[in-house]
């Protein structure tokens, strides 16, 4: 596999740039893009391992993060709640970390415009 090259972030707040991970992924995963994603985490950091969907939910909203998960169920709470937090869903069948890692940094730039853009 080729090392992907990361490229120079946008300058964005510090908020804009908060991944969680749900505990469908890895928390391998942070160490793999924090050189663009500085301040992500997982929810394991948090203790919301055992933790249902709205309570990762209402974390998130309150610390400004989004939400990086498998889970459809994300994507359903959005629907009903409020567009806050934001969710990536990916929805790329049960990749290893390293490959959701490389899809992050293979797409940062169209990551970065969702985190930024307000009415997304």
């Amino acid at each position: 596999m080729l090392p992907i090259k990361r490229k120079k972030p946008f300058l964005l707040p510090d908020f804009a740039m908060k991944l969680l991970f749900d505990e469908n992924i890895s928390f391998r995963i942070v160490k793999k893009i924090s050189d663009i994603f500085p301040d992500s985490a997982h929810v394991s950091k948090f203790g919301l391992l055992k933790s249902n969907d709205l309570q990762i939910w209402d974390f998130a909203k309150r610390n400004s993060f989004t939400i990086v998960t498998n889970d459809s169920d994300f994507n359903d709470i959005l629907s009903i709640y409020s567009h806050l937090p934001k969710v990536i869903w990916y929805r790329g069948g049960n990749k290893t970390t390293q490959i959701l890692a490389e899809k992050l940094l293979e797409n940062q730039d169209e990551v970065i415009s969702f985190l930024q853009d307000l009415e997304k």
